[in-house]
């Protein structure tokens, strides 16, 4: 065993989960996963999970490498254990015992009930020198969203809001006019739509859609667009609002009736509580979801205790009267930064 190259297990992880960032919201409801071959202390092989139902990192990594004789004398750095069931794509943990790698270091065991210490199995009884745990903090919160998924069986809930200084989120309506009472700077509206192509789903109340009629797509930056989750438990909206006239897909989640209508699906949720609306979203395998409004769908998500993160965005502005913003509770503040003219902070859920 190389022991300049253990020496430098924790760089070669490091680089692994900067690989594996690259695959963003490609790869949902898959986690992120990238991977490194080492061979003599020099990298020879890189790869990460690209696209969903396409090779793992695993196999990218291997195929990119050159000499393919180096390969049973090299380390291979993965971010996550290597799957050992077939689904979308053969198991890599086979093909690294097929490969005969000297040594294989990985990062965390994986959670999904079909992988969990499978993978670890196939590698140890092949006679393979294994390491668990090089970075392993930092691979578990890369996959924080798979993690909650398989370990808490809904998806990872993070709210965000824009409020004025004094505490509000919307001006006092007069009417029911559909128009954007825009809070953040233009810099920061590009920020959040990054944010949007980093999650599975996008979820607003009906009165959100009523008052803004937003498109709640990522238009301004380039990656995938969320999957829409409209709150509409009476059936009050009406369709000419923007998320019912494109071509986007949207859910809209009622008490009332089960109905779809081109790229439209309405769907009964009977109690319509926050769990039964995160275990719906659970069953149609969405990893991710970011809750752009208003103000009382976040706080019934903040009152259940049922969210993971908060991204706050103040701007300059003074209402003085209006909606009120959400209320946090068990709430830690994690990180603050200035765009432009508006303040961001962060929080994380102390649950």
């Amino acid at each position: 065993m190389n022991s300049k190259e253990n020496s430098n297990d924790e760089n070669f992880m490091l680089r692994a989960i900067q690989l594996a960032k690259l695959g963003g919201s490609s790869v949902f409801p898959n986690p992120l996963v990238g991977a490194v071959i080492v061979y003599n202390n020099q990298i020879i092989g890189e790869g990460y999970h690209e696209l969903f139902g396409e090779d793992h990192a695993e196999i990218n990594a291997i195929n990119s490498v050159e000499n393919k004789e180096l390969i049973p004398l090299s380390t291979i750095y993965v971010t996550l254990e290597p799957c050992a069931h077939f689904g979308k794509t053969p198991p890599c943990a086979n093909r690294l015992v097929l490969e005969k790698f000297k040594r294989v270091v990985v990062a965390c065991k994986d959670p999904f009930s079909k992988v969990a210490g499978k993978g670890f199995e196939t590698i140890q009884n092949a006679g393979i020198d294994l390491t668990i745990g090089v970075c392993e903090n930092e691979a578990i919160d890369l996959n924080k969203r798979f993690f909650t998924f398989h370990q808490k069986k809904r998806p990872y809930v993070i709210l965000k809001w824009a409020e004025s200084i004094d505490g509000f989120i919307d001006f006092e309506r007069s009417d029911e006019s559909s128009q954007i009472n825009w809070i953040s700077s233009p810099s920061t509206q590009v920020l959040t739509h990054k944010w949007r192509t980093e999650e599975a789903a996008i979820l607003v109340g009906w009165k959100t859609i009523q008052n803004d009629n937003p498109s709640l797509t990522a238009r301004a930056f380039t990656g995938n667009n969320p999957l829409r989750i409209v709150l509409d438990p009476n059936n009050r909206l009406e369709e000419h609002f923007t998320v019912f006239t494109d071509d986007e897909p949207v859910y809209i989640l009622t008490k009332e009736i089960e109905l779809s209508k081109g790229n439209k699906q309405w769907v009964k949720i009977n109690d319509y509580s926050v769990k039964s609306i995160l275990d719906f979203l659970y069953s149609i395998n969405v990893l991710s979801v970011i809750i752009e409004g208003g103000s009382t769908t976040h706080q019934l998500f903040i009152n259940d205790n049922l969210w993971d993160e908060a991204r706050i965005i103040v701007g300059n502005k003074q209402f003085k009267e209006g909606t009120k913003a959400a209320q946090l509770k068990n709430s830690l503040l994690v990180n603050e930064m200035e765009i432009s003219t508006d303040k961001i902070k962060e929080f994380v859920c102390l649950n």
